[in-house]
């Protein structure tokens, strides 16, 4: 029981009831809201006419892609970098890399990475909040950028004609619904095994058993990862090409080798316990057991838009996380906070800080794309951002989207530069990052 609680009185509901006769607009909205979906209601369009599709630093990159009915989006994002690189060198029109491949290979890492958190959490007990999280979240399509590096590292890539979508990796829910199933049962068996005393090698032998019909499982989705194939392409030119006898390893060291080495996370949590110029990881986030940590450099927003404009003004396109669920219209590709005017709408105030919006989980991370232009005023600041998505090539703009620059102070969390733009915290770069609890806004998935 809650004690001091006040209960709501018949005296207050005739207050509220009062209240709410006496408001025009409260009455106006009953009739709108029966009718009419709440995003339409609130949008301005006058307020819309300053998203215009026109940008002082615009980036040339090829047609928008469609991560489907998927959590890909890390992986399209990343992808949707590194063709570009390719396709520069082979002057071509259209081209892109295998998002299924590198899913297969991150679904396969996650579950040997999901029953090792199991194996190292085994002494403590089921309703322990850690081993809760683990489990909680499982194996699901969503990631991190350090965690697509991992992947290419070690798995390396392929043109997406070596390893075409397949019905389950363009729709993931029942893939992830049965394995995570299967991850579940396990993890008893494999805490109990802790627990009894059982040796190394018997766990070890369990483990196996459980990545080999893992491994079957996602064979199947997906279909088997190709171990070599021939490169084929049409130029610009209209000219045919093969390039034969490549493995994924080879084909990316060809054509990307050692770039990703250069490149670092910034994020921007404005929260208290991430102080600015410092760096952080996540406890038991990532997928490739002995990869590298994910790692963040937290800047101000100055100082992270900065670097991004640094890079976009050289020509290059930037990878970046932010809460894509936040004050836009899909149908007409705009992301800005005053297009919406919700509490006009709803009556209700609703700002809150970004901090806030973190602490108190308004707002994280969830979606990835990719920056491609920027819109300079007469001073030089930006206003709005032109953003390559993978939600397909439908609609306005050819599935390209605009955000205000208002909206990107709000709402965008992370971004990844090449650390020639970050010169000034090179020693920050190299020190041990704080460790973040596995919950932290800062370890969302990208989905």
């Amino acid at each position: 029981m809650l004690e001091k609680a006040t209960p709501i009185t018949e005296d207050a509901l005739a207050q509220y009831r009062a209240a709410y006769e006496a408001d025009p607009m409260r009455r106006a909205m009953t009739h709108a809201f029966s009718q009419s979906g709440m995003n339409a209601l609130a949008f301005d369009p006058v307020a819309a006419r300053a998203m215009q599709f026109k940008f002082s630093v615009d980036i040339p990159t090829m047609s928008a892609t469609n991560q489907k009915s998927s959590g890909r989006c890390w992986l399209f994002a990343a992808t949707n970098v590194l063709r570009e690189i390719i396709a520069k060198e082979k002057k071509l029109d259209s081209f892109e890399l295998s998002q299924s491949y590198l899913a297969y290979w991150d679904k396969f890492e996650r579950v040997n990475y999901y029953l090792e958190s199991i194996l190292d959490t085994a002494h403590l007990p089921a309703d322990d909040r850690t081993v809760a999280y683990i489990v909680e979240t499982g194996v699901f399509d969503g990631g991190q950028w350090d965690m697509f590096v991992n992947i290419v590292r070690k798995y390396g890539v392929v043109p997406k004609d070596a390893m075409p979508e397949t019905q389950q990796t363009s729709a993931t829910g029942d893939l992830n619904r049965f394995l995570n199933l299967y991850l579940r049962r396990s993890t008893p068996i494999l805490r109990n095994m802790v627990r009894s005393g059982a040796s190394r090698g018997e766990i070890e032998a369990k483990k196996n058993e459980i990545l080999c019909r893992a491994s079957a499982f996602l064979t199947a989705c997906y279909g088997p990862a190709p171990e070599t194939f021939d490169f084929e392409y049409v130029d610009k030119d209209k000219k045919y090409h093969v390039e034969k006898g490549y493995t994924p390893r080879s084909f990316f060291e060809k054509y990307i080798g050692n770039r990703l080495d250069d490149y670092v996370s910034i994020i921007h949590a404005p929260t208290a316990d991430k102080p600015y110029n410092h760096m952080y990881t996540v406890s038991y986030l990532g997928n490739v057991v002995g990869g590298a940590d994910v790692a963040y450099l937290n800047l101000d927003m100055a100082d992270l838009k900065a670097a991004v404009l640094a890079q976009m003004k050289d020509g290059e396109i930037v990878w970046f996380g932010s809460d894509c669920g936040k004050y836009g219209d899909r149908t007409q590709k705009i992301w800005d906070d005053k297009c919406f005017d919700y509490e006009l709408l709803t009556g209700l105030e609703l700002e809150m800080s970004k901090a806030d919006m973190l602490d108190y989980h308004v707002s994280q991370m969830n979606h990835a794309m990719v920056l491609t232009g920027v819109n300079l005023n007469e001073a030089g600041v930006p206003d709005r951002w032109k953003i390559e998505n993978s939600w397909g090539s439908d609609g306005a703009n050819g599935g390209y989207h605009i955000a205000s620059d208002s909206w990107f102070d709000k709402f965008v969390y992370q971004a990844v530069v090449h650390k020639k733009y970050l010169e000034k915290y090179a020693d920050v770069l190299r020190e041990k990052p704080t460790v973040l609890a596995p919950w932290d806004p800062m370890g969302s998935l990208a989905d």
